[in-house]
Formats: C-alpha cells, structure tokens, sequence
C-alpha cells in the first residue's frame, strides 16, 4: 500500500513527489519526460479487509506456505522463516531478505500495531493494516503471495533466502523489527513487497529508495547508492517481465521515488528498497493484482532486478 506507517487506520494519501522524479529511466518501457506526476485522492485503508473474499483468488498452490503457531509476543526472532539454498547457482553465498508487507491478522490486534516504535529521525505505528481491492483481495495476502514465488525463484540462482515473517506470528513485524532482520543478516539486497491504495485512474507500479537521513538511530549514508542501483534494475526488470507501466502519479513517470519517512528503510544498513507492485484501488491495476499469472510474471521482475544487482 501507499506506505505510511503512521496512519494504520486513516484513509491512504497520494506519495509526495520526492527527487526520484530525476532518476533517469535506465531502459523503462513507457518513461516520458513527464509533466509531473497527477495525485489523486486515496482509498479507504482496509481496515476489516485482512482477509480475502471467497471470489478472491487464494496463493498458488504450486507455492506452498509453511504454516506455524502464531507467535502472541511478536519477537523479532519468531519471525524469520529461512529456506536453504539451492547447492549451487548464480547467486551461491548471497543472501536475500523478502519483507512481505503487512500482515493478513494485522486487523485483529490493533492496539498492538498502533504502538509507537523508533524510526531513528522519529516515532510511528508498529504497523499498519495494508489495502484491498474492492473485491476484499487483501494486500497482505498478495505480498505473501509474491515473497513465496519470489523465494523460489531466488533459491533456484542458489540464494540464502528470507523471509521476514510466514504466517508465524498474530501480527507485524514492527517496522523497526524488519529493518532488524535484514541488518541481522547481513543482506546483501531487502525487497520488501506492496501494492498500493490510491484514488481510482492512478495506476502503475513505483520502487521506493531510501532519502539521505541521519539522525537519531537512523544513518543511511552507506546504502543511498546501491539502493538506488538495486531499485532501478528492478524497476527496469518488472517493466519487461510484466508489461506494466510506471506509476502516472508518482515519481515522474520514472518508476522511482524516494522517502524519508518510512522506517523499514531509515533503519536499515543494508541496500533495501520498496516496490508497490500496482493500485489495488484502480479496477485495471487489481485485474492484475488479483491474476495469479501475473503475479508470478511480479515475482519474475523482481527476482530479476536482485539478481542483476547481485551480479553486478
């Protein structure tokens, strides 16, 4: 969803236009020189909608979820799910974090999520609920659905994968707990995967690159400029894999936008970036969204960008 971790159960905004607007496209099918991104009022947050309509399309069973206890205190240790490499591949030694937004429960445990954690330049909700489709297609259960297919991928080039949280835990991750993870592991990339909530007519995809911030705990010096590479190969990726445009309401046209107020990347220190992979709120972009075809075609886009990052 349009990413504002402080606003668990309010109406999403339209993202501020940020310098990602410059970036150049870098080969994206459909970047113009742009006029300027349009803004639309945002959709309502689905704040009942963790779960999915009976019409909604459920995971593909080709990818199969490992199913835990939930864990009632949210430890950051509880939530890591990692699956063993393939022996050998392209991408033998590198290890990758898959951050999932949100979390399909997270509706249930409200005051939980509204706690204020950290973010190093300031204090925001532990998490937030995500968006819907108006069919009731969870955005939860779609991040879900992308990290599964997305692990698989990875682990065929022979990556360490993680994932930050698989239906082992009643609520979260915090945004501070998954910047953890990452840094935990010494991830050589973190994507963590969205679809956003706006106004309907806004369409497209973007990736979220974190701003220069220093304050507080928070310093991201070190990863401003991988995290720029590692975002704009997939940003290139996802445009062949899925034919889909960039967001014409952020970003310039470019696919790319970059933020200072999300603290999944404050904190990190390790290259991460975000992707909302489309507009959950748009009819055509949730045609997209809710096709288990084209959420593989998602997974392959962005398997693709981490890969061509890791290689170099």
């Amino acid at each position: 969803m349009r990413h504002d971790e402080s606003l668990p159960a309010t109406p999403r905004r339209p993202l501020r236009l940020a310098a990602a607007a410059a970036l150049l496209c870098l080969g994206l099918a459909g970047c113009g020189d742009g006029d300027g991104p349009v803004r639309g009022q945002a959709g309502p947050t689905a704040t009942g909608a963790a779960t999915p309509a009976p019409s909604a399309p459920a995971p593909s069973s080709a990818v199969p979820t490992p199913v835990k206890s939930p864990s009632r205190t949210a430890s950051p240790s509880a939530s890591v799910s990692r699956t063993p490499a393939a022996p050998t591949g392209p991408l033998s030694g590198k290890t990758v974090v898959i951050d999932p937004g949100h979390n399909p429960t997270n509706h249930l445990h409200t005051a939980e999520i509204n706690r204020q954690v950290d973010i190093g330049t300031g204090h925001k909700a532990c998490d937030t609920t995500g968006t819907a489709t108006n069919g009731g297609y969870a955005e939860a259960e779609f991040t879900l659905d992308v990290a599964h297919r997305l692990r698989k991928l990875l682990r065929a080039e022979g990556a360490d994968v993680v994932l930050t949280y698989d239906r082992d835990r009643a609520f979260g991750p915090c945004v501070d707990e998954r910047a953890r993870i990452g840094n935990r592991e010494h991830a050589d990339a973190v994507v963590s995967i969205h679809a956003d909530g706006s106004a309907a007519g806004n369409r497209g995809f973007h990736v979220i690159l974190p701003a220069a911030v220093r304050g507080g705990g928070a310093d991201t010096s070190k990863i401003v400029e991988p995290s720029r590479d590692l975002g704009t190969r997939i940003a290139g990726l996802f445009v062949r894999s899925t034919g889909s445009s960039p967001s014409n309401y952020v970003g310039g046209k470019t696919g790319l936008d970059v933020r200072k107020d999300l603290g999944g990347l404050n904190l990190s220190t390790v290259p991460k970036v975000f992707i909302e992979c489309g507009n959950m709120r748009d009819p055509k972009d949730a045609a997209l969204l809710t096709d288990a075809g084209w959420r593989q075609k998602a997974a392959q886009g962005i398997a693709d960008g981490i890969s061509s990052y890791l290689k170099g």
